[in-house]
């Protein structure tokens, strides 16, 4: 058996964590067969009661995302990267947008883009209904629902997940984030329960999805195809011939199979919002975007604190407290992937990207969409589209194009987008589950991306036949609760964190210019020297030798003289990468790392006014400085041995003024990271 066969075969289960999450959804999907009736009654009970006591808790928590990570963005700490300093972003910005644009909500948009709008238009939660006042606020509302506190959501759990993984080395999971707070008891009883409701609330938040999904599927086959009924049974049918076409895309990967159906998701979301707007209503559309933008940012902090409270209604429950718990509820699976695919960007990079591009983006659908519809009703007198809605959200989309050209070409092609966006929803979200289930491992066999893609299709199955898009609402909002309370612990973690960055900040200031570590400054041999490496670019051979030799021998005098202490020192050479190391500890507190590498760069233009000189050389190569965080790119080629142990003891100097300054240091500024001594993380580009 080959070594791939092999790690395939091989499982990567966490049973802590695994186990009780399997037997709590084993429960529910057997509890839930065996008396739907009942489950249907348990379900709507429940969703009452925690509605109507903690819908404070819901509103006040994503107040408080929304505010921290904006904070964030705008301090100093934006610029921190999510990785290595040295790192880059491993998608390019486009394929970067479409996966988690698709990942996020893309199902939503075509599900409300139409019935929310034309919904609140009818029965507003304040007001008189078909209004101009009604339309205005219907619009507003779906602004609101559907803007920045949803990517603040996502935004949140990315964020901490990015940054405890890719930048301190931790697992790619949601008990990472809490590691400040409990240390080393992660990888305990209190991690497990974490990661058991992150898997627990994503299962339920994707099934939401998937019912939503299918049910407009359902109703664009129906409209299509009238033969075709609308029923639980084709509902059922559904989720499991598209969950079949999902194994075949998880089976293949993030970068083969997630990322083309994300770029196909995109490409015909935008081809659909187009034609809209062209055949629509234009000059309309472009009116109330910005009257509508400009009402959303006047009117952003009342709403996000409104709950209604001198009313008894029980509207907002339905829908502000019922979208913001199913966006938690799937907050660890778009939080985890949308992380997975930011490494290498810094922290205003990621938020700027991840809340304002998409919300930009869903202002102008919604304008499209759901302006169209109101201008149909109050101006074209098409008020039969408000009962058909009412009787039945997922035909919204369908009954508006009714009155545009092409409509059954542009139904068919929604009904595919649809599609797409369930099958993209359901692998994503089976490799987050995935990696959840087995501590954070990346690279896991596929069959238990199977087993979760599988349970998936169950889950949602069972919930429509128990009490349709009711259980599913329920299932989100019950199982966002603790994960609300999980979040804010996680932001609390996140700030303590960036809080010692500040101090590792000043106390690791290095300096790029290393002139004042000669000792001799007026050396007639050390300024030409100087000038020689500057206008020179060294071929790969001489750094080799230079790091194998010049680097290596400096950092062994050191160990030398370290030895005659009780300091411990580890002196290492590789050959396959070439790079020189050091290591200098002592107890549990002090553990300094240090490192030469060889990098290449491509030779700069001004370089080639000899070109006959070169000999063919396009590359050049430095001997650059690593620290446990990352390069410091700077040079070390063509300096004496005397020079680089000066820069070694500089950078353990400013280290142990770190440990000796920074209050409740962090355990992983302790420890020796894998990524930086892994193969994989190494690269002389």
């Amino acid at each position: 058996m080959s070594l791939e066969n092999l790690k395939q075969a091989n499982s990567t289960i966490l049973f802590p964590v695994f186990i009780p999450a399997v037997v709590v959804i084993v429960l529910l999907v057997v509890g839930t067969i065996s008396n739907p009736t009942l489950a249907g009654e348990i379900f709507s009970d429940t969703l009452h009661y925690i509605t109507q006591d903690f819908g404070w808790f819901y509103m006040l928590a994503v107040a408080i995302f929304l505010i921290f990570i904006v904070s964030i963005a705008l301090s100093s700490w934006g610029n921190i990267k999510l990785g290595p300093d040295h790192s880059e972003p491993e998608y390019s910005f486009g394929s970067w947008f479409a996966m988690l644009f698709s990942a996020g909500y893309g199902i939503a948009l075509l599900f409300f883009g139409v019935a929310e709008p034309i919904l609140h238009y009818a029965s507003p939660p304040e007001g008189v209904a078909q209004t101009v006042d009604a339309a205005k606020q219907a619009m507003q509302i779906a602004y609101f629902h559907w803007g920045f506190h949803i990517w603040a959501i996502y935004g949140l759990v990315g964020l901490t997940l990015a940054y405890f993984a890719f930048r301190h080395g931790l697992p790619l999971s949601m008990r990472s984030t809490l590691y400040p707070l409990i240390g080393d008891k992660i990888h305990g009883t209190a991690g497990h329960i974490v990661d058991t409701f992150a898997i627990l609330g994503t299962l339920f938040g994707i099934a939401t999805t998937l019912g939503l999904s299918v049910s407009q599927i359902n109703a664009g086959l129906n409209y299509l195809w009238p033969s075709i009924e609308v029923s639980i049974t084709v509902q059922v049918i559904t989720i499991a011939l598209i969950t079949g076409l999902a194994l075949f895309s998880v089976i293949a990967g993030m970068d083969k199979g997630v990322k083309r159906l994300s770029i196909i998701n995109i490409l015909l979301a935008i081809a659909l919002m187009s034609f809209v707007f062209v055949v629509g209503p234009t000059i309309f559309i472009l009116n109330t975007f910005l009257e509508n933008t400009g009402s959303y940012l006047s009117n952003i902090v009342e709403r996000t604190f409104s709950l209604q409270a001198y009313t008894s209604n029980d509207w907002i429950g339905n829908w502000t407290l019922f979208i913001f718990g199913w966006t938690i509820a799937w907050a660890p699976f778009v939080g985890l992937f949308i992380a997975k695919i930011s490494k290498g960007r810094t922290i205003r990079q990621f938020v700027v990207g991840v809340m304002l591009v998409p919300t930009i983006f869903t202002f102008l659908w919604f304008s499209v969409f759901g302006d169209t519809a109101l201008h149909m009703v109050m101006v074209q007198g098409y008020e039969s589209l408000i009962t058909e809605v009412q009787n039945d959200k997922a035909i919204a989309l369908f009954k508006l194009y009714e009155r545009l050209p092409l409509t059954d070409i542009i139904s068919f092609i929604t009904v595919i987008l649809i599609i797409t966006f369930f099958v993209t929803s359901s692998d994503s979200g089976s490799l987050v589950i995935d990696s959840l289930a087995s501590g954070g491992v990346a690279q896991t066999p596929i069959w238990q991306r199977v087993f979760w893609v599988t349970t998936e299709g169950v889950v949602a199955a069972v919930l429509l036949i128990a009490g349709g898009l009711s259980a599913l609402q329920t299932a989100s909002i019950v199982s966002a609760l603790p994960f609300a309370v999980i979040m804010l612990i996680a932001a609390v973690g996140m700030w303590r964190a960036l809080i010692i960055e500040n101090h590792r900040e000043e106390s690791l200031q290095h300096t790029v210019n290393m002139n004042f570590q000669h000792p001799v400054e007026d050396n007639e041999d050390y300024w030409k020297g100087r000038l020689s490496e500057l206008i020179n670019f060294p071929k790969k051979e001489a750094v080799e030798e230079f790091i194998k030799t010049n680097v290596y021998n400096s950092m062994k005098k050191v160990q030398k003289e370290l030895q005659k202490s009780t300091w411990l020192c580890d002196v290492e050479y590789d050959e396959e990468y070439t790079r020189a190391m050091i290591t200098i500890y002592k107890d549990e507190t002090i553990n300094f790392y240090y490192e030469v590498r060889l990098r290449e760069y491509e030779m700069p233009n001004f370089s080639y006014t000899k070109i006959e000189e070169l000999k063919g050389q396009t590359h050049y190569y430095n001997a650059e400085v690593f620290l446990k965080r990352g390069g410091l790119h700077y040079d070390l080629y063509g300096y004496e041995d005397h020079t680089i142990i000066n820069d070694i003891l500089n950078q353990f100097e400013k280290y142990l003024r770190f440990v000796h300054t920074t209050p409740g240091l962090l355990p992983w500024d302790m420890e020796e990271h894998d990524d930086l001594l892994n193969s994989d993380a190494i690269s002389n580009k």
